[in-house]
């Protein structure tokens, strides 16, 4: 499939933080299934810098940007999330996400689905303090672990709640640090006439340094970008195949030939 037409076909699927999905009212695309673990070894093979066009393929104002102004946004929203990664850490004096979020004042909780919504929904954070954890998908992907290859990728001891509340923790953040924070601050011109002007804030950047700070706090040599495959498959074998390809795709990297037969795994 050619990358323009996989980018049509996947515009329904993830459309944020870790896979969010809308409910499909459409026929929909057929993707050739891969092992997931398989899937996720290309995909920690990218590094954090590299993964500026899947980035980006979700931002509004997109088509407004060159590819040099996406690198260097990465590149520096990717800063911005460690930068207060540390920051956090070090005053509070733990790397734990939970105990961080209490010596916040975060209201966290972990309700098996998310109410009112068409959407698979993994986590989310609502202003002024309070996350949610759906564990439904978190179930799901614990039990994704027992696929070949996937422990010896992720790791055995990877934290999926506790790496989704991570993500959050940064929008929090956002939020307190609103005035001076990178993802706030930077900004794009729309337009100018004379003295009046239009100026938009970029929503990727704050989904870009969310990913920074998560893995900061958790110590993964991975992007957490390709949990949105992981989370994904729990829920759609099928379109997490097809989110892999657009990711391999916007990177410039070759796609696994699809294995038949016994070659799958179960």
């Amino acid at each position: 499939m050619k990358k323009e037409e996989l980018q049509t076909a996947l515009k329904p699927i993830a459309d944020g933080l870790f896979g969010k999905q809308g409910r499909r009212v459409y026929e929909r695309p057929h993707f050739d299934v891969r092992p997931l673990g398989d899937m996720l070894a290309d995909l920690a093979e990218i590094r954090p810098e590299e993964w500026y066009g899947y980035a980006f393929s979700r931002e509004p104002l997109n088509g407004k940007f060159t590819d040099e102004q996406r690198r260097v946004w990465m590149e520096k929203a990717l800063a911005c999330g460690r930068e207060y990664a540390k920051k956090i850490c070090d005053k509070y004096q733990t790397d734990d996400p939970r105990e961080v979020a209490k010596a916040m004042g975060m209201d966290v909780s972990f309700p098996e689905f998310p109410e009112k919504t068409d959407r698979v929904l993994f986590a989310e954070f609502r202003v002024p303090n309070k996350i949610c954890i759906y564990m439904d998908a978190v179930k799901k992907a614990e039990k994704l672990f027992e696929r070949p290859g996937v422990s010896e990728v992720l790791t055995k001891e990877l934290d999926v709640s506790g790496l989704l509340l991570s993500h959050e923790l940064f929008h929090c953040m956002e939020e307190q640090y609103h005035e001076e924070i990178f993802t706030k601050t930077e900004k794009i011109r729309l337009w100018s006439l004379g003295f009046l002007h239009n100026d938009s804030n970029i929503i990727a950047l704050g989904e870009i340094a969310a990913m920074g700070f998560a893995q900061e706090i958790m110590g993964i040599s991975y992007s957490p970008y390709l949990m949105d495959v992981f989370l994904v498959y729990g829920y759609s074998p099928e379109e997490a195949s097809g989110l892999y390809e657009e990711m391999m795709e916007l990177a410039g990297r070759p796609v696994l030939p699809v294995k038949t037969g016994e070659e799958k795994d179960a």
